[in-house]
């Protein structure tokens, strides 16, 4: 059955506010729906954006002002937690033009020297979390490194991956998922070129592709699907399009294997939770991925932008299916031992707690 919405008692003198100002639902969406249902046990939470998809309603930014105008009961200023440019924006103007009584806590992931604005906005902040030690070497003023973390409840792991395979209603024994918006920099094309030459030698296996193309790589994706059927293999490179958020876990579950060949990601959360539900993973060396997988062990890495390194890489796990399964079982224990939402929540809870006991 799909995940019901959740009903949250969201705090109406908050003494943290997080934001999620955009509509389209990103990374960013993804991580605030996973903390805040945990943060709102810790906290007194406020959320400012739009509903998410656990059912999370959310105020406007004009609420978010209104609310902000006096400190919360007991403490002498409420914490505002942005995680883009323009979240920093309209706290900058809330604290510095507004004299609002709040503190900005960022969150950077980006693993680049930021434009010279956003340096200028990061270096505006009272606190900055980065989400990985690279990402912390391009932000001087960073508070401390937090990883992202997974819902391991959610995110759990299918008692037999054949048998959730045969739950998705698509040929084969075993799935292989890449999930993610369809565009270049996603590496949506590798993936293909890497399935086209892999899916003849494994009889056994079907690929899926689980994004959303924009309209402006619709382009893009209709000629990797042209690219499928010429290859004569549409029946088993399956295009999902957008699975909605509440679902997205049964699909990492249905997999055995998940790909993420980026050719270039800030951090990166979707081999985290498909290796929470205990798939193996092949990865380019990008975003927070070498952290996760160690090849042999839990799935392989490949350099960025090489889809014949990535078909090989593909080829060495799923040629041994049981071991594959050892893999994506040793892949949940990496999650579980270092990427569980309760450790990001304590990190920033960490960082919240040093301001307010900083006055």
């Amino acid at each position: 059955m799909p995940a019901q919405p959740q009903s949250f008692s969201l705090d109406a003198d908050p003494e943290v506010i997080v934001f999620n100002l955009k509509r389209r639902y990103t990374g960013v969406s993804a991580t605030v729906n996973a903390l805040v249902p945990l943060q709102l046990q810790q906290w007194r939470i406020g959320y400012c954006g739009n509903p998410l998809s656990n059912g999370l309603p959310g105020m406007t930014l004009a609420q978010a002002i209104r609310i902000s105008l006096r400190p919360p009961a007991n403490r002498p200023f409420r914490i505002w937690h942005v995680r883009r440019d323009h979240e920093m924006m309209a706290a900058l103007f809330a604290r510095d033009v507004l004299r609002l009584p709040i503190r900005l806590v960022f969150t950077s992931a980006a693993q680049h020297l930021h434009g010279a604005f956003p340096r200028w906005l990061i270096s505006k902040m009272d606190a900055v979390i980065a989400t990985t030690d690279l990402a912390a070497s391009f932000v001087p003023n960073t508070t401390a490194v937090v990883a992202h973390g997974i819902d391991l409840e959610r995110f759990s792991v299918s008692a037999d991956k054949s048998l959730a395979w045969a739950d998705s209603g698509l040929p084969g024994q075993f799935g292989i998922g890449v999930f993610g918006r369809v565009r270049p920099d996603k590496g949506s094309d590798l993936f293909v070129d890497a399935m086209l030459q892999v899916l003849p030698r494994l009889p056994g296996v079907c690929a899926v592709i689980a994004g959303l193309a924009q309209p402006k790589h619709r382009a893009f994706e209709q000629a990797l699907r042209d690219k499928v059927a010429r290859a004569g293999l549409s029946a088993r490179i399956v295009f999902l399009g957008e699975v909605p958020a509440a679902e997205v876990h049964r699909w990492y579950q249905r997999c055995l294997l998940c790909v993420a060949c980026p050719r270039y990601e800030p951090f990166g959360l979707t081999p985290f939770e498909a290796a929470a539900t205990g798939c193996a993973l092949v990865c380019s060396r990008t975003g927070a991925f070498e952290q996760l997988v160690q090849p042999g062990v839990n799935g392989d890495l490949v350099p960025v932008g090489d889809a014949s390194a990535l078909a090989q890489a593909v080829l060495g796990v799923m040629s041994d299916i049981d071991a594959a399964v050892q893999m994506g079982r040793r892949a949940r224990a990496a999650v579980v031992e270092r990427f569980s939402l309760q450790a990001e929540a304590a990190g920033i809870s960490r960082v919240y707690q040093s301001l307010f006991d900083a006055g």
